[in-house]
């Protein structure tokens, strides 16, 4: 069986997300969606909600599977067993940022691969920093988030 971790904070998860889980999916026969729980950053939603909201918009994904970590992204693969990281690239801006990690983590752990994959351009762009921001402005972010998100985002920001 071919598995793969793909790490992030997913504050919140976005359609962007979404889209590379179901690429990574293709790939792999089990994917681990794994929320860092980093408390030195932070963070809009708490782990337990960011960890709620990607069970609920994951289920029914066969082969998803939804952790969370508080070590080095390696550390975790390493107690999971999994020798593959994947990694979202939105934009040629984010290409550096992810490079340097992707090397750093190559440097830590040779036997552990990152893999990139993009998403399709219609989510593109989408940030969950930006989302925050329109949603705090009661923009409509509804194109850009599953619906549970959506009114989680909505409950916290009119709070």
């Amino acid at each position: 069986m071919k598995s793969a971790i793909y790490p992030g904070s997913f504050d919140p998860v976005t359609n962007g997300h979404l889209d590379v889980i179901q690429r990574a999916m293709r790939v792999f026969d089990r994917v681990v969606v794994a929320v860092a729980d980093n408390t030195a950053k932070k963070t809009f939603l708490t782990i337990g909600e960011r960890v709620d909201l990607l069970k609920n918009v994951t289920q029914g994904m066969k082969g998803v599977e939804v952790d969370t970590f508080d070590t080095l992204v390696i550390e975790y693969a390493r107690r999971k067993k999994i020798n593959v990281l994947i990694r979202g690239l939105r934009m040629t801006s984010d290409f550096d940022y992810e490079f340097q990690i992707a090397l750093t983590n190559r440097r830590l752990a040779e036997d552990i691969e990152t893999v990139f994959l993009m998403p399709s351009e219609h989510v593109s762009f989408v940030s969950s920093s930006l989302l925050k921001e329109v949603a705090g402005l009661n923009g409509d972010i509804s194109s850009f988030v599953p619906q549970v998100v959506e009114r989680k985002l909505k409950e916290r920001l009119c709070r």
